[in-house]
C-alpha cells in the first residue's frame, strides 16, 4: 500500500552550517494519525514546512499522494492543509469569509453546505458573522483549522495545534481531530503536550537535533520501552538492602522505607512472588505494594536524555 506522505533522505541545511534536518526518512500512512514529539529546536517545524513546500531542503525528496513536492508543488499543495503554530490572521475580516476565501485560493468551487458543516464541526457556527479580533485565542485556533480546512485536503499538519489553550478546549480539539481521522483526513502533529500524543496519535515519532529517532506505533513504544515497576513500602526502614536480595536488583529509596523492582510484564516469569518470599525471609515486614508503568513522557525524556548524551 503506497503511503499517503513518503519522505526519503530529507536533509536541510542553512547557509549558517547549522543542519536543522538530518537524513528523515518516514513514510506515513492513509488515515493515521502521528504525533511528532520534540524539544524546542528541534527540528519540527523545520520539517512540516519542507513537507509542505514552505522552505526548500537542501537534499531528499518529498511525495505526497505519489506527487513530487518539488515537481509537482501545486498538485501537492492542494492535497496539503496547514495550521500553523502562530495565530496569523486578519483582524476585521469575517470568520465564515475567511474560510471562503481559503478555500478559493486552492481553486476549489463554492461550496456552502461544506462551509457550514465545517463552522459547526468547528463550535464556530454561532461565531460565523464575528470579526476574527473579536475571537478568544482558542476560538482564532479554530479558524485557523477551518481555514486549513477549507479546500477538503488529505493531509492535515497541525504545528502545536493547542499550545496556549486551556485543557477543556484541549480535548475538544482532541475529540475535532480524531472526527477528522473518521473522515479519511491523515493528520500529522507536533505536539510539547506528552498527553496530546498518548491520547489521539496511532504512531509516535521522536525527534531531537534534526535527527528521527524513533517512530513506533504507540502501543509497542510504550511496551517495549516503558518499564514496570513494583513498589515495596516496609514498615520499618533499613540502611542497605540486605545482601540475599542483591539479584533483584532493587532500588533503595533515601528514606530506607521503599524497595523499587523493575520488571519486564512480557515474561512469563516477572520474579515477583520469589521477591515477595525473599524479602520475608530477609526478615522485613511488608506495610503496602504499588505497581506503576513508565508513561510516554518519560519514555521520551529518556530517549533525549540518551540523544544529548551521545
Amino acid at each position: 500500500m503506497q503511503p499517503i506522505v513518503s519522505i526519503k533522505n530529507l536533509c536541510k541545511t542553512y547557509k549558517s552550517g547549522h543542519q536543522a534536518l538530518k537524513n528523515i526518512n518516514l513514510d506515513i500512512q492513509d488515515g493515521e494519525i502521528i504525533a511528532l514529539l520534540g524539544p524546542n529546536g528541534a527540528g519540527k517545524t523545520t520539517l512540516i514546512s519542507a513537507i509542505c513546500g514552505i522552505i526548500s531542503t537542501t537534499s531528499g525528496s518529498v511525495t505526497v499522494n505519489g506527487y513530487d513536492t518539488v515537481k509537482q508543488y501545486r498538485k501537492t499543495r492542494g492535497l496539503i492543509g496547514l495550521v500553523p503554530q502562530e495565530l496569523t490572521l486578519g483582524a476585521f475580516e469575517k470568520v465564515q469569509s475567511t474560510m471562503a476565501f481559503s478555500r478559493g485560493l486552492f481553486g476549489k468551487k463554492p461550496n456552502t453546505a461544506y462551509l457550514e458543516q465545517l463552522l459547526k464541526d468547528l463550535s464556530l457556527w454561532e461565531k460565523r458573522d464575528a470579526a476574527l479580533m473579536m475571537l478568544s485565542g482558542g476560538m482564532k485556533r479554530r479558524v485557523l483549522i477551518g481555514k486549513a480546512l477549507a479546500h477538503e485536503p488529505r493531509v492535515l499538519f497541525l504545528d502545536e495545534p493547542t499550545a496556549g489553550v486551556d485543557v477543556e478546549l484541549r480535548k475538544d480539539m482532541w475529540k475535532l481531530v480524531s472526527k477528522l481521522r473518521d473522515s479519511g483526513v491523515t493528520i500529522i502533529l507536533t505536539t510539547h503536550y506528552i498527553e496530546e500524543a498518548e491520547e489521539i496519535a496511532d504512531r509516535v515519532g521522536v525527534i531531537n537535533n534534526g535527527e528521527l529517532l524513533l517512530v513506533e506505533d504507540k502501543a509497542h513504544l510504550m511496551d517495549k520501552l516503558g518499564r514496570k515497576q513494583l513498589c515495596i513500602e516496609l514498615r520499618q526502614s533499613v540502611s542497605e538492602i540486605p545482601d540475599s536480595l542483591s539479584s533483584y536488583q532493587l532500588e533503595l529509596s533515601d528514606s530506607g522505607t521503599h524497595l523499587t523492582y523493575t520488571y519486564d510484564v512480557k515474561s512469563t516469569r516477572t520474579g515477583i512472588t520469589s521477591l515477595l518470599q525473599a524479602v520475608n525471609a530477609a526478615g522485613l515486614q511488608l506495610k503496602d505494594l504499588q505497581t506503576s508503568q513508565s508513561s510516554l513522557e518519560e519514555i521520551f525524556v529518556n530517549l533525549v536524555s540518551e540523544d544529548q548524551a551521545q
